[in-house]
This record gives C-alpha cells, sequence and structure tokens, in this order.
C-alpha cells in the first residue's frame, strides 16, 4: 500500500472516526497474513483528561481496540467486502497481556495477524508495541455482519 494516501484508505475501510478512529498509518500488508500500522499516541488524547491526571495513561482497552482496528484492515485488505452493506464487529478477547503503559508522545506500533477464519468470523493475533518493548497482545475474534 502506497503511503501516500493511506489515510484516505484506512478512513474508506473503518467506520471509526475522531477520536475512536485509533490506527493512523499503515505500514505494511501481507494479505492473508499480517498487517503493520501504527497510531501516534499525543498529549491531546480526550481520554488523558480523566485517565488519569498528573500521569497520563492510554486505557487498556483503547490499546485492545487499536489492534482490533488493525485486525479489520487486515481483514478487509485480505477480502474485500461491500463496506455500504457490511462491518466488522467485535465478538470476543482472549489471551489478553498488558506490559507496559501506553503515554503520550508513544508511537504504539500495532500487529495483526490471522490465525484463522471461518465464513465471516476471524481470529486475529494482535501484539502492540513500543520502540521493539511489548505492550500488550491478545487474541481478537471479530464477524463480518450486516450494518
Amino acid at each position: 500500500m502506497e503511503r501516500e494516501g493511506d489515510f484516505r484508505r484506512i478512513l474508506e475501510i473503518l467506520p471509526h472516526r475522531y477520536p475512536f478512529l485509533l490506527v493512523d498509518r499503515i505500514v505494511e500488508v501481507e494479505p492473508g497474513a499480517r498487517v503493520l500500522a501504527y497510531k501516534n499516541v499525543s498529549f491531546n488524547e480526550p481520554f488523558f483528561e480523566g485517565h488519569f491526571p498528573g500521569n497520563p495513561v492510554m486505557p487498556g482497552v483503547l490499546t485492545l481496540e487499536a489492534l482490533a482496528q488493525a485486525g479489520a484492515i487486515l481483514a478487509f485488505l485480505t477480502e474485500p467486502a461491500n463496506l455500504d452493506s457490511k462491518v466488522m464487529y467485535l465478538a470476543a478477547i482472549d489471551g489478553v497481556r498488558f506490559k507496559r503503559p501506553v503515554r503520550p508522545g508513544d508511537r504504539l506500533d500495532l500487529e495483526a495477524t490471522i490465525e484463522r477464519r471461518k465464513g465471516p468470523v476471524w481470529k486475529i493475533f494482535g501484539r502492540a508495541t513500543i520502540a521493539g518493548t511489548l505492550v500488550a497482545e491478545a487474541h481478537i475474534t471479530a464477524t463480518l455482519a450486516d450494518r
């Protein structure tokens, strides 16, 4: 995927918008296998106002959501669907492990790999890192459904 314009492609694929769009750039895609993407975590993120004052930490559930969004991008780029009528919904998250906090100024690197797929159900393994250090990982189940 070309670097210029990837944000437009992300906006075409994901229904999310500010403040819930958590993928800024797609770095690499191997359809049917994996995607590498990232989220630049800014101090201006709205969740930092209350999580936590004086000690800003990105909520872990938002790190998982960023991984799920990367997984949805991978699923779509593996098998394109009509995005006017279909949407991918999160169905389950298993084996979640958080290793370190995400703070303002971090670049949250997202890697999603396909574990398996059966019909509209996708099993994705997601890993989030900062400068090569593991932040979180999880097994994500999502399903493609009618809007």
